[in-house]
């Protein structure tokens, strides 16, 4: 069984939010705000909102509103705030830019494996990408979780009846994708991203044999 991560293992994602968020910090740059200044304030407004309220385009235009509130000392106006809703149609429509590779990848992976999705954050929001990559023939089944922990991979061992042994999870995050995975038992696939989010970012042993590091998931073919 092959389980695979889906924004920025699949399709972009991220980069879509850090060009909204340079476009932000170039706004609330100014005296005794610096951009660096700027980002490590909302890191840890989205540190803090990730545990509370999720992940998602809405939750990420919430903190850009908590991080104006922070950084001005005050209320956001009228003006700020329609500023920043503006910013939502950039995660709008119904189109997700695949990887190189992907589709045909996914084929070929399909016909030889069984494979899952498995990826996180708000359930309308992801299912509506999921959609739209018109990804979905390929896989046994979809799953949207709040959160990607060592909980949610045992529930899918269960779920499926799983041999971890023979379980792959393949994704972009350390965080989210693969130290979970192999603390459930799986093994994993570990393909960067150059835009992964700083919130998912993670130490991997580099001793482990249990994961697999590929620079491009096309590579995947060399070893499914």
């Amino acid at each position: 069984m092959l389980i695979f991560d889906a924004d920025d293992t699949l399709w972009e994602n991220n980069v879509i939010f850090e060009r909204v968020i340079d476009e932000f910090l170039g706004w609330m740059a100014g005296p005794g705000h610096d951009r660096a200044g700027a980002r490590a304030v909302l890191d840890g407004i989205e540190a803090a909102n990730a545990r509370t309220l999720g992940y998602g385009s809405k939750v990420f235009l919430h903190s850009l509103g908590e991080c104006v509130e922070r950084l001005r000392g005050r209320a956001a106006t009228a003006e700020e705030s329609a500023r920043i809703a503006g910013w939502a149609a950039a995660f709008a429509g119904d189109r997700v830019e695949l990887m190189p590779g992907v589709a045909e990848t996914l084929a070929e992976l399909a016909r030889r494996h069984d494979l899952l999705l498995l990826t996180k954050g708000d359930a309308e929001e992801q299912q509506r990408k999921v959609t739209a990559s018109g990804l979905t023939r390929h896989f046994r089944g979809v799953h949207i979780v709040a959160e990607k922990d060592i909980a949610t991979y045992e529930e899918l061992v269960r779920a499926y009846d799983l041999v971890p042994a023979a379980t792959w999870m393949i994704g972009n995050s350390p965080k989210s994708d693969i130290l979970p995975a192999r603390s459930a038992g799986l093994n994993a696939v570990f393909i960067p991203h150059d835009h992964t989010w700083v919130l998912e970012h993670g130490e991997l042993d580099p001793d482990d044999a249990k994961v697999l590091r590929l620079p491009a998931f096309g590579d995947l073919l060399h070893h499914f």
